[in-house]
């Protein structure tokens, strides 16, 4: 009778720790079991984590494009006040959830200054050493920002970090640039990507069926990527914040979107696909969904996914909010972008 007892409360304790676990979807993280499609078996998760460009809205919606159209499973987490269990932005030290990291295929970030706890980016750190594939956006050229005085193994990522082998932090590390500066005018300028004949000089497959993008966020500086870095697209200013303003041919272009392969102590080689833009109003170009999918894919080893007829529409409604700071909806909770 007692091994029958300790079985059926072994039984009971996994099923309440299930229970648990599967509790907090919707409320700390967001997932969502894939559909049929060439990414079935495969799991993406997408951090949102920025206090200016809204990725708490175009992570969910890239993830159910994922998810719904494609297959893949997907969980979304975010920046948690713990107090509240509020999705804000600006709270720089909570992205619960980053062990999903674990069984994770592909990561998609976009985040700016955060100072995580020790014990969640011990999971990005393992992620990085299994030599997993990686997209940075926007941001994620300066992803994490730490006090001076914090004692920690992490402090390398810092943006502007001097650790020899990390200097210029994780941006530079695993992307090849850290924050330079706003080579357009914030908030003034918009960003056209220069793509007439890229295609014919460059069949690459993150490129495939990506005709046109503008976004309304401005160009970034860029200073120096490292030669095994892959530029895959330029960008240039547009003097104004629509689609149809003019290319401002006075100012220089810059890399808007690159590969780079990535490696950190004691881990394997992986690779790495970043773009300066990505903005969660950039994102209601079609192309740049097309490019962040495209890249997907073809991060995962999966060219032949990629054709100019890949399905990027959105599902569902997305009306995302002017970036900005401390713009943000406020009470915002997950289940709000279920």
């Amino acid at each position: 009778m007692s091994s029958i007892f300790k079985i059926l409360t072994l039984s009971f304790l996994l099923a309440s720790f299930s229970l648990v676990a599967c509790a907090q979807n919707g409320k700390t993280f967001l997932q969502y079991e894939g559909k049929e499609g060439p990414g079935k078996g495969k799991h993406v998760v997408l951090v949102a984590g920025d206090d200016e460009y809204r990725s708490e809205e175009s992570m969910p919606m890239l993830a159910k494009i994922l998810s719904e159209r494609h297959g893949f499973k997907t969980t979304v987490l975010f920046p948690i006040e713990p107090g509240s269990g509020d999705i804000v932005p600006n709270f720089q030290n909570n992205i619960p959830g980053l062990e999903h990291l674990e069984t994770a295929d592909l990561m998609i970030m976009l985040t700016r200054f955060r100072e995580l706890p020790d014990e969640q980016s011990k999971y990005i750190e393992n992620f990085l050493k299994a030599g997993k594939p990686i997209i940075g956006l926007r941001t994620s050229t300066h992803a994490f920002a730490y006090s001076k005085d914090k004692a920690s193994p992490y402090a390398k990522w810092a943006w502007n970090g001097k650790e020899a082998g990390w200097e210029q932090g994780f941006g530079k590390r695993i992307f090849g640039e850290t924050w330079i500066n706003h080579h357009g005018k914030h908030g003034k300028e918009g960003t056209r990507a220069l793509l007439d004949g890229v295609q014919l000089m460059n069949d690459h497959p993150v490129l495939r069926g990506v005709d046109d993008i503008w976004v309304p966020e401005d160009v970034y500086g860029i200073k120096s990527l490292p030669a095994e870095a892959q530029v895959l697209l330029y960008g240039q200013s547009t003097a104004g914040m629509d689609d149809k303003a003019p290319l401002m041919w006075e100012k220089s272009v810059m890399p808007i979107a690159w590969t780079k392969p990535y490696q950190i102590e004691g881990g394997k080689q992986g690779m790495a696909f970043a773009s300066t833009i990505g903005s969660s109003l950039g994102f209601q170009s079609e192309d740049l969904r097309r490019l962040v999918l495209n890249a997907s894919f073809w991060l995962l080893e999966m060219p032949e996914a990629v054709t100019p007829e890949l399905n990027v529409d959105l599902v569902g409604s997305y009306s995302p909010t002017m970036f900005g700071f401390d713009t943000f909806r406020k009470g915002m909770k997950v289940a709000d972008f279920k």
